[in-house]
């Protein structure tokens, strides 16, 4: 059997990067700022928040069926209200 030295604790390989040098995308807009919203179909599927917004200081996102509502819907969570114009 092999001998094995206890006072000494295992190699590991160094700790590998990761991806901390690349920049991290940031958002374009704060969320919930605005209580009405026009959308238009190329945004769908509509979610609020929207990607554009930030979501660390927001509700978690919900997915707003816009075209069966009408062309209208409102978020339940921030009652924030989105408009189909197109």
């Amino acid at each position: 059997m092999p001998v094995t030295s206890y006072g000494k604790l295992p190699r590991f390989p160094p700790p590998r990067s990761i991806a901390m040098n690349q920049p991290v995308p940031t958002a374009t807009s704060p969320a919930n700022a605005q209580q009405r919203y026009e959308v238009r179909r190329a945004d769908l599927p509509l979610s609020c928040p929207q990607p554009s917004m930030a979501l660390w200081n927001s509700h978690p996102r919900v997915y707003l069926p816009i075209e069966a509502d009408g062309g209208t819907s409102q978020c339940p969570y921030c009652g924030a209200t989105y408009v189909l114009v197109d």
